[in-house]
């Protein structure tokens, strides 16, 4: 125990530190002899509500923040000042550090995180080395998949997958960390080798209340780098610089309009991809529009600052494919554009519909579908609204993940920032299945169909139920039906 809890912060000890435990557990129901049960206030549910019963399944020694009233004997208590921090200290002690022993870079913000790891994931592969990605859609250790629920997994799932990395020979590491992520303390114990600023814009109020505490907490990332580390961050952003502020890494900027140490300009830009201009070098990439030219910018930045020879970089960025769910699209045999994307907050929405005006002729119909999640931030529903049915000749708002609300007070919400003039352009159709095979009905030869706000997801939860649904799947489904 003594050395699990080496750099935790311990107010309190009863007991002896020097017992060995099996494993480390925060979640009561799947402790086991001999283990160390990990006491997390956590937003839903209390760890202190549960220590009696870890004990009661064998746990040898509690770690909490508040000693509990009744004492055991032969159990030993560590109390903390905060649950999460020793969690995470405790997570990379136990697994010895792993990411010490590799080369880990967080991409940080509102949008563009899991394209940037995944495609960075993608880059030193394809140039021969052994790689690791933690991201929203899927853990990699090298070739190797583990499935991920959150965009920033537990301290203890974090540390463990670093391991198997590290028994693996990986060399480096691309994760994707989230605000929710850093407040609670997950990435804490961490060695990073860099980090990137992507942008920021209106997402999780419903979790940190206001903008700033938002901006803050994702600055806690760039603020604990060691000044070994580099802290690249994206300078058009006007939070851009404000990363920068504290931290002890070295500073290195990217930007499209600004001067910056990595600059880009969009040459030629289409449906087919990009052509981009990067540091005096010409790049033709699959990606398209101007949000993939600062995921591009930022990759080619990382590669250098990590060693890679630019030529290669270069060689390799036009190779790069698109991440499932990232504006992802197909065109059918009639001649109608579908493009599915991740697009869920009011940002992405704008970037992904200001990039298909770019490319479209003018003859072109855009129809768009989309909604928001339930339990989630809702004063970004009625912007929403407004971004789909101004920029859309005709937007279909509908349900994305309900979870636990009422997709009809989801939709009613999205209504409200429709502006008057707009209020023809919006069909409402509760049913997602139901709505994507409406826009496709609508759509003519040369259309342009998005479906935005669940991309990768191959899900839809409604009052705690998961049921299968792609997005991609079924707009591909219902256009070839249409197309006989």
């Amino acid at each position: 125990m003594k050395d699990i809890l080496f750099g935790a912060s311990l107010t309190d000890v009863i007991g002896s530190t020097n017992v060995l435990v099996n494993n480390i557990r925060f979640d009561s129901r799947k402790v086991e002899m001999d283990d160390v049960f990990v006491a997390i206030k956590g937003t839903l549910t209390d760890g202190h509500l549960f220590i009696g019963k870890a004990i009661d399944l064998g746990a040898k020694a509690i770690v909490c923040e508040t000693l509990p009233e009744q004492i055991i004997d032969g159990v030993t208590y560590v109390e903390v000042k905060d649950g999460n921090t020793a969690l995470a200290m405790m997570a990379s002690n136990f697994y010895g550090n792993p990411s010490k022993n590799l080369k880990l870079v967080g991409v940080t913000g509102t949008n563009g995180k899991t394209t940037i790891s995944s495609l960075l994931y993608q880059l030193f592969k394809k140039a021969g080395y052994k790689v690791g990605l933690l991201s929203t859609i899927k853990i990699m250790v090298d070739d190797q998949v583990y499935a991920t629920s959150h965009t920033t997994p537990d301290a203890l799932t974090i540390n463990a997958h670093l391991h198997l990395m590290n028994e693996a020979g990986v060399e480096f590491c691309f994760m994707e960390v989230s605000s929710h992520g850093i407040h609670q303390k997950r990435t804490q114990g961490l060695t990073f080798e860099g980090a990137i600023f992507t942008n920021l814009s209106h997402d999780h109020l419903d979790y940190h209340k206001t903008f700033a505490e938002y901006r803050d907490t994702k600055k806690i990332l760039f603020d604990q780098l060691p000044k070994t580390a580099f802290a690249l961050s994206n300078i058009d952003d006007k939070n851009g610089a404000v990363m920068l502020q504290n931290t002890k890494a070295k500073k290195y900027t990217y930007a499209l309009r600004t001067y910056a140490n990595y600059r880009a300009q969009v040459l030629e830009s289409q449906f087919s991809g990009t052509l981009l201009k990067i540091n005096e070098h010409e790049l033709w990439s699959r990606l398209i529009g101007h949000f993939n030219a600062y995921n591009m910018l930022a990759i080619f930045a990382t590669a250098d600052l990590l060693g890679m020879e630019t030529l290669e970089t270069l060689r390799l960025l036009s190779e790069l494919e698109n991440v499932d769910g990232r504006f992802q699209y197909f065109i059918s045999s009639k001649k109608i554009t579908a493009i599915v994307d991740y697009a869920h907050t009011p940002d992405a929405l704008k970037n992904v519909l200001e990039t298909i005006s770019t490319l479209r002729t003018g003859n072109e119909n855009v129809i768009t579908v989309v909604g928001c999640g339930g339990d989630r931030d809702s004063s970004k529903r009625p912007v929403m609204g407004h971004i789909a049915s101004q920029l859309s000749d005709k937007a279909i708002f509908t349900s994305d993940n309900p979870r636990g609300e009422s997709p009809i007070a989801i939709i009613d919400a999205m209504e409200k920032g429709v502006e008057p003039q707009n209020v023809k352009k919006i069909l409402s159709i509760e049913n997602r299945e139901q709505a994507i095979k409406t826009a496709c009905q609508l759509a003519n030869a040369e259309d342009i169909i998005l479906i935005a706000g669940k991309g990768h997801e191959t899900y839809q939860e409604t009052n705690g139920k998961r049921i299968h649904f792609d997005d991609f799947e079924t707009v591909k489904d219902v256009l070839k039906r249409l197309d006989k």
